[in-house]
């Protein structure tokens, strides 16, 4: 390690095969912490390559632990995080909205780290149960739709990192790869990135996995279509830059979507949006990712269509059904 950081210290690159082989070193605990935080600031003090990101990839792929849904196609919603916005845990929810409007979703995520609560942290609020059990996993899937995936269970490197994402508390080159490495990937999948500098790093990724997909970066810094203002899109088959109100939405302001300070407070506006009690802007903001995403499911399908189509979901109470499913079905 001492010679990568000295190279890196110097402004050199790895190639994907290096930075493959370093992220499997990490998992495999070749290195201290003081090392592995040492190596993981360097991208926050000069842009990842696209082969670094790549092979970054291809260590946490190959070492995942395997799960078989038997020929299920799943969809995710995912934020790469880091965008500092703290914003509710729109994305999980989304993904809820998505289990109650019928679609199978294998939802990947983990603990808070740049933001005050994450995706692993709300649903464990909720008394949602880890696990990494293939049979639990598909009778999940098979009676609430969904299922979800704590990163650290599936992914080695991610569980070794915890300690030292959770010290340095900012974002790090993986919160670019956790949405990347959704071990079963998805046919269907929108993803939220925090520049447009890693949606184009994304898009080319995604373009070679012949699976569905939309990428988002709010033009105001979100990781999602957060209706705070225009955002850039692409998926499969265009690029465009897309406003609120072409969504059929208002402009909604930063302090609308705070996610509170605790897993308590994150739980609450989590469960009073499923039970569609939220704020008018907390819905519209689920509405929206969520409508997006099954646009990426059904591509024919007008945005307004899909967007309709997720707010029945919450607004029959079909998706706070599944999620009580869901948790019933874990625990």
């Amino acid at each position: 390690m001492k010679n990568i950081l000295s190279r890196l210290y110097e402004h050199d690159k790895l190639s994907r095969a290096e930075a493959k082989e370093i992220l499997v070193g990490i998992a495999e605990n070749h290195y201290n912490e003081i090392q592995v935080a040492a190596f993981t600031t360097v991208f926050n003090m000069r842009p990842i390559t696209l082969s670094e990101l790549q092979g970054f990839r291809d260590a946490l792929l190959e070492l995942c632990v395997p799960l078989d849904l038997q020929g299920m196609d799943t969809a995710d919603v995912v934020g790469t995080g880091g965008d500092g916005k703290n914003t509710f845990n729109i994305s999980t929810a989304s993904c809820v909205v998505l289990a109650g409007a019928g679609y199978k979703v294998s939802k990947h995520g983990s603990y808070g780290v740049s933001s005050a609560v994450g995706s692993s942290d709300v649903l464990l609020q909720l008394g949602y149960k880890f696990t990494n059990d293939q049979d639990t996993l598909r009778r999940q899937l098979e009676t609430a739709n969904m299922c979800f995936l704590h990163a650290p269970l599936f992914h080695p490197a991610l569980k070794a990192v915890v300690p030292v994402r959770r010290q340095l508390g900012t974002k790090t080159f993986f919160n670019m790869l956790g949405p990347l490495v959704n071990h079963v990937q998805p046919r269907f999948q929108l993803f939220g990135t925090f520049s447009m500098e890693l949606l184009r790093m994304y898009q080319y990724i995604m373009q070679q996995s012949g699976r569905r997909f939309a990428i988002v970066y709010a033009l105001d810094g979100y990781d999602e279509v957060s209706l705070t203002g225009d955002f850039k899109i692409c998926t499969n088959d265009s690029e465009r830059i897309l406003s609120p109100r072409e969504l059929g939405f208002p402009l909604v302001k930063q302090s609308d979507l705070h996610g509170g300070e605790t897993a308590q407070e994150a739980g609450d506006i989590f469960l009073s949006v499923l039970q569609n009690n939220g704020t008018t802007a907390q819905k519209n903001a689920v509405l929206a990712n969520a409508g997006l995403a099954i646009q990426v499911i059904r591509p024919d399908r007008s945005l307004e269509a899909c967007i309709a189509e997720a707010r029945e979901s919450i607004e029959s109470g079909r998706a706070y059904q599944l999620l009580r499913k869901l948790l019933e079905v874990s625990a």
